[in-house]
This record gives structure tokens, sequence and C-alpha cells, in this order.
């Protein structure tokens, strides 16, 4: 998907790591991909729902006929997880259909492992879909939705019967521990989402100009806090400040963001991007002073890893995997998750900082970055819980974070 270009980085990382990777979606991006690299990955993507209602009858009888045994057993588990669920029986039953599509698949192409992205019905489909005899498998938790929704997910059943899970944070990770039991907790492991490596290899510091922009990118969602950004903005113009704010992003709450801009007079000082390439992202990071996301929830942005990569402090509020990566006063500043004031203080000290002091702590963040953000290193990782997985040694992989330098020199054993 065009907003999950950080797992392109990580398949296009695992494959210059050797590792032969074939991808597997639910259904195709139904928006036009301008992206190029979007437009290539779909290529590449089979999708288990292409075939339609036909082609779930077909897997369905053929899985009964071929494979009754397991074919009961899965039935009996989709019982399980749709009386728990908040979704329907029928979703339950779609979800087997595309897990006996997808199994075949997966036998067919002699795959050994299946890792899924997020934790919800591709997860509950990969799972069935090794109870029907196809291969081990593993999942990426990324949050918020799914540490909201634990129970109606099954993570504790999800989790009991893969090979290992991984969490993009210390903090999504602990979630996971609430779910599961003890004797699984040896399961849960830490791998970060990474940046692109442009943003870390070719990298040519811009310098940061006095009185730039604050920019603010993601989507034009409740979750990301934009009404609040925009009415924190009000509150310092009216005290005589003049602060810049670009929004980067499109989304459902845009009328509403337009409206607030206009309730609180704000049209010379907010401006609304609309959705914007990879390559418009960074020159609109590049370009500002600094990053600023009011998130409610959230896994861990890479769109902040991306600013501090890029030299740019960042701030953002206290919620979920947020404080592993900014540290107030080093490389940015961290408010409560829906305290207008807070924002507002820390909105006033930032555009009140002198350049050279930004500058400084923009180069602390890339430092972070460096270290727990690199997609050949956190590849590298995973690729260690492979193996691990296929030799049964998860339960004695080293630690449940992996620095980077104990990666680096793992990989250069193998």
């Amino acid at each position: 998907m065009t907003s999950f270009a950080y797992i392109r980085r990580e398949i296009a990382a695992l494959e210059d790591l050797g590792v032969t990777v074939s991808r597997f979606s639910l259904q195709p991006w139904t928006e036009q991909l301008v992206d190029e690299s979007d437009r290539l990955e779909a290529k590449k993507t089979r999708y288990v729902k292409s075939g339609g209602c036909i082609a779930f009858i077909v897997g369905l009888m053929k899985t009964l006929f071929l494979r009754p045994r397991l074919f009961a057993k899965a039935c009996v588990i989709s019982f399980q997880l749709a009386r728990a669920s908040d979704r329907s029986f029928l979703y339950h039953v779609a979800y087997l259909a595309e897990a006996c599509i997808l199994r075949d698949w997966l036998v067919a192409a002699e795959i050994d492992h299946l890792h899924v992205h997020f934790g919800t019905n591709g997860a509950e489909i990969g799972m069935l879909a090794h109870v029907l005899g196809g291969p081990r498998y593993s999942v990426t938790f990324h949050g918020p939705e799914e540490f909201d929704r634990t129970l109606y997910l099954s993570h504790h059943e999800k989790i009991k019967r893969s090979a290992f899970v991984v969490a993009v944070s210390s903090y999504g990770r602990s979630q996971l521990m609430r779910t599961c039991g003890t004797d699984q907790w040896h399961k849960l492991k830490v791998v970060h989402c990474c940046v692109d490596s442009s943003y870390l290899e070719s990298h040519v510091p811009r310098p940061l100009v006095e009185n730039s922009p604050v920019v603010c990118v993601g989507r034009l969602i409740e979750q990301k806090g934009h009404l609040l950004l925009i009415q924190a903005v009000g509150q310092l113009v009216k005290e005589g400040h003049n602060i810049q704010l670009r929004l980067v992003g499109d989304g459902p709450m845009r009328p509403e963001c337009e409206a607030a801009i206009h309730q609180y007079d704000l049209a010379g000082h907010v401006v609304i991007t609309g959705w914007a390439t990879g390559e418009q992202v960074r020159n609109e990071i590049l370009g500002s002073q600094a990053l600023v996301l009011a998130s409610f929830a959230e896994g861990l942005p890479v769109v902040l890893m991306e600013a501090l990569a890029l030299e740019r402090p960042v701030l953002s509020t206290y919620i979920a995997g947020i404080p592993e990566l900014i540290s107030p006063g080093e490389n940015g500043w961290l408010v409560p998750a829906g305290s207008v004031d807070a924002l507002v203080t820390a909105l006033r000290e930032l555009i009140s900082t002198p350049v050279n002091r930004l500058r400084e702590m923009g180069t602390a963040g890339r430092r972070n970055v460096l270290e727990w953000h690199n997609a050949k290193i956190e590849a590298t990782k995973l690729l260690r819980l492979f193996r691990a997985a296929k030799d049964g040694k998860v339960r004695t992989a080293k630690n449940e974070v992996l620095k980077a330098p104990e990666a680096c020199e793992w990989l250069a054993k193998c």
C-alpha cells in the first residue's frame, strides 16, 4: 500500500540480504498509484481476493475433500475466533476461504515461512493457512488499532500458534505481553520500522533557515490531532507570533480542518498541501524548522524518523513508542496528547529556539535514527529470527531487542 512504504523498504532490504520474497495481499490498492515504486510492487503481488466468490467456494470445497481433518480443525478455530470477534461469523468464513487459497499458493511456491504485517484479519488468515498445512508464520504488530481491539482480534491465539511475533517498539511489545501467557513472551521480539536508505546514505544537510514553517505530515484523520494543532497555532497567532504551519496530507477530516482554519482566521498561517509523493514530503521537511505530530494514537510514526534523519527536530506526544524515539531537550519536544495548552507552550518554545540550537537537536536525532532505524540492520534482525524459527531456536534467540552492532556482527558470520 502507498501508505505503508516502510514495508516495501523491509522487503527490499531482505532481498538485498539474499532472501527470496514473494508478495501476497488480500486485495489490490483501489486508488490510483502515483509512485513508480508502488506500481512496480503492485505488479509483483498476488491478490487473494482476485478470484472472487467462486474462487472462495472452490478453495473451501477443495480443502474439505483433500484435507478433511485439517479443515475441521481450522473450522473449530474459526468458530472460536468468531465468537470473540466484533465482526459477524460470515467474515470469518471468508477468512477461512482466503486461508485455503493462500495455503495452496504458499505450498505450490515452496515457501517455508509466511510473515504477516498487522495483527488483524491478515494474521488470522496466515494462522489458518498454517493450521491447514501451510508454512510456519510470524506477525509484525504495529498499532495502535491492534492494541485497541486485543480481545476481539484474539491476539493470544495468533501468538500461541506463531513461530515468533514482532513489535515495532518496546511499548508495542509490552502491549503484546498483556495479551498472551508468560510462556509465550519468549516469542515477542522488537524490530523497528525504517526510513528509506536515501535519508541515511545520500543525505546532504540543508541549512535551517530562520522563520521557516513547521510541518505536519500525515493523513487528515481523527487520531493525528490536526484540529488541536490548528487551534494551538491560532492561539500563538493571537499572541502575536508569526508562525507558519504546513499540513502535508489529505483525508476525510480535510473539511473540518479547513473550517478550523477559517474559524481561527489562519488563512495566512496554515496551508493544507494535499497528498504528496515521497520526494515532496522530503522537500517539505527539509524546508521546515521542525516537524510536529500531535497524535492521540500511534504505533511509531516513520515520518518522525524521516524528519530526524534529515536533521530536523520533532515535536510530538507522550504516546506509544514515540518516547523511545524522542528525548525532550535532546532532539525534540514531547507533550501530553490532547492538551492544547501544552502544545501551545511547546510550539512557542520551538519557534523561539535559535536556529543553531535547532540544528544541534536535529543532528542528535539523526544519530538516533542511524542506530535504530536503518533498513539494512533491521532486516538483518528479521532474517536472524527467520533462521532461528527454521532451526526451532526462537526461545534462545538473543534478547528481544537486538542492537545494531550485534546484528551486523551476526550478518558478517553468515
